[in-house]
C-alpha cells in the first residue's frame, strides 16, 4: 500500500435499529466523509463495509471503514483491514462517541486507555497497541440516573438532532485535519477555545 494511506474506522453497532444512536455517531461521520469524498461504501472480505477515496486528487488515501461486527467486538474487522491494507497503527484514526465530552464538542488524541469504551478496548488488544489516533465525538452524559449503556443506544434527542450535522461536520474536517496537517495542528485547531 502507498505511504500515504489512512485508515479511518468509524465505531458502532450494525443494523437499521442502531443507526441513530449515540453509539453510532463514529459510522455517522464516515457517512459524512464518504458523501464529502464521492465515495460508497461496498461489503469488504473482512467483515467491514468500506469506502475507498482519496482526500484531493495526488493526495492521501482514505480506507473508510464500519466492522459489521458489533462495537464491543470491533477488534478484529479492525485488525484484518490494517494486515489487508498494510497500514501502521500510526495512520489508523477511530471515530468513536465518548460519554466525557459535552454534546457537539470534538476531541482529538493519540493513544491513552479505554476509559471504559469496550470498542476502544477491543481495538487496542486486536491491534496490539493503544496508540492508534482517536477522533472523540462528545455525546455527553446520560441525564438523571439513566445507565450509560442505556444512553448510547438511544437516538439523539431533539435538540441534538439540530445540532448533529454540524457536529458530523466539525469531526469530517478533524479527520481530514489530522491527515492533511498532522495530529497536533489538527488539535490546536479543534480544541481552541471558541
Amino acid at each position: 500500500m502507498a505511504e500515504n494511506t489512512w485508515l479511518v474506522v468509524g465505531l458502532g453497532n450494525p443494523g437499521a435499529q442502531y443507526a441513530g444512536n449515540r453509539h453510532n455517531v463514529g459510522q455517522m461521520v464516515l457517512d459524512e466523509l464518504a458523501g464529502r469524498l464521492g465515495a460508497t461504501f461496498k461489503s469488504h472480505k473482512t467483515p467491514s463495509r468500506v469506502a475507498e477515496a482519496f482526500l484531493r486528487p495526488g493526495g492521501p488515501k482514505l480506507i473508510l471503514a464500519k466492522p459489521n461486527s458489533y462495537m464491543n467486538t470491533s477488534g478484529g474487522p479492525v485488525s484484518a483491514l490494517a494486515k489487508f491494507y498494510d497500514v501502521p497503527v500510526e495512520r489508523t484514526i477511530v471515530v468513536h462517541d465518548e460519554l466525557d465530552i459535552p454534546f457537539d464538542t470534538v476531541r482529538l488524541k493519540r493513544g491513552g486507555g479505554h476509559g471504559g469504551h469496550n470498542g476502544l478496548r477491543d481495538l487496542a488488544k486486536a491491534l496490539n497497541s493503544p496508540e492508534f489516533t482517536r477522533v472523540r465525538v462528545g455525546i455527553g452524559r446520560p441525564p438523571g440516573r439513566q445507565d450509560a449503556a442505556d444512553f448510547v443506544l438511544k437516538d439523539f434527542a431533539g435538540a441534538e438532532r439540530q445540532a448533529l450535522p454540524n457536529l458530523l461536520s466539525d469531526a469530517a474536517d478533524a479527520v481530514e485535519a489530522i491527515v492533511d496537517t498532522g495530529l497536533v495542528a489538527a488539535q490546536q485547531r479543534f480544541h481552541a477555545p471558541a
